[in-house]
């Protein structure tokens, strides 16, 4: 019976599409990779072709943006390939301005194999372990993406990460049963165990869903978003369904304001971090920055080694101290109140009309191709 209904469970999660959107040539010029069937390619794209560790070779693309302090690591749906979200992938990182690499699984596309629960945990960390050799992607500079199946590899490698940037979890899935079936408890042969991983997830964690979800139900979304430990503020888009929601302005408006908090909230490479740290961030993470700063020499203890000038002196060192704490917490309380002002500041020229226009072109590309196995494109595109 378990055999039985973990097939089940495996064959809802798994609908490559058949055939594969796109096929792979060599550019006899630059002998790089291209996809033969996709339109109006890039040349800032690098296709690739991955071993993973269960034997199989999945095809890759890395989008590239030389304006990028941050990298997404994108696990999609269970009924696209990333012929079909090509150009959804080179539309968000020009929007949200991150480099972006996207994979198909193992059965997906023009990669080899067949799909299946632990070949799509080999499948992201072959494209995690590419991001960190060719790119000199650190995990630190990682935010995993997973929509709706995806959900599952991205919480899988997100709980073997433990300095990740960030999650982001679109439409995602409690687990592979739970879709089917109101189970209480988690069974023995459920795919997709994501109900008991999340909470296991040290970094912030964004959560979109749509409360009209007919594949998989807003309560999967709101329930992953209740047990997150790093709980950022979640995106229910009102009416969305299950392959929808790039077609809302609030997702986009929504990632852009996430990723550009995740961006200034991060420490400098090259500088210790004195600021003060988040009520929420994780008591182990607490634990391990005391001891980093232990490890160091501190501003106090040199100044301490030096000869004194009195009482008065070292009330006013202290004074300046707690000065320096208070414009440090003022100056991370701006940087999230003016996150859509900063964004504007670097895409100043035209920027109403480029958002627009953006909009638009991933609402397009949304429309044009099926990115799940059921029919759930509503007519909320001509309403927005």
């Amino acid at each position: 019976m378990g055999t039985a209904t973990s097939s089940m469970a495996a064959k809802f999660a798994f609908f490559p599409p058949n055939p594969p959107s796109y096929n792979i040539t060599v550019d006899e010029a630059s002998g790089k990779m291209r996809f033969s069937d996709v339109n109006y390619q890039r040349d800032n794209v690098d296709v690739l072709k991955l071993s993973t560790k269960r034997g199989n070779e999945i095809v890759a693309m890395y989008v590239k943006n030389p304006s990028a302090s941050l990298t997404v690591l994108y696990s999609h749906g269970n009924a696209a390939d990333i012929g079909q979200m090509y150009h959804i992938f080179t539309e968000l990182s020009v929007h949200l301005n991150v480099n972006l690499m996207g994979y198909d699984y193992s059965g997906y596309g023009q990669s080899s194999g067949k799909p299946s629960e632990q070949d799509t945990y080999a499948d992201i960390e072959a494209a995690n372990k590419c991001l960190e050799e060719m790119y000199g992607i650190k995990q630190e500079d990682t935010i995993l993406y997973g929509q709706s199946v995806g959900s599952g590899p991205a919480l899988e490698l997100a709980i073997r990460l433990p300095h990740l940037r960030a999650v982001i979890l679109h439409s995602p899935i409690l687990s592979g049963l739970r879709v089917m079936y109101p189970v209480k408890r988690t069974l023995w042969f459920d795919i997709y165990k994501n109900i008991d991983k999340i909470p296991l997830v040290d970094c912030p964690v964004l959560v979109i869903h749509g409360t009209e979800d007919e594949v998989v139900n807003f309560s999967h979304g709101k329930q992953l978003w209740e047990l997150c430990k790093e709980k950022c503020e979640p995106l229910w888009l009102k009416g969305g369904n299950h392959c929808d929601l790039e077609l809302y302005p609030e997702y986009l408006r929504h990632l852009r304001k996430f990723i550009s908090a995740i961006e200034k909230l991060q420490r400098p490479r090259d500088a210790p971090d004195l600021k003060p740290k988040d009520q929420t961030e994780q008591a182990s993470n607490n634990v391990t920055e005391q001891s980093k700063e232990k490890s160091r020499p501190s501003i106090d203890y040199r100044e301490k080694g030096r000869p004194s000038f009195g009482h008065r002196e070292k009330s006013r060192l202290s004074t300046d101290s707690r000065d320096k704490a208070r414009a440090s917490i003022d100056k991370r309380e701006k940087s999230r109140k003016s996150i859509d002002r900063s964004f504007k500041a670097r895409n100043s020229t035209d920027h109403s009309e480029r958002a627009r226009n953006s909009f638009d072109r991933l609402g397009d590309m949304v429309r044009s191709v099926g990115l799940c196995n059921v029919d759930c494109l509503k007519q909320t595109a001509a309403e927005v």
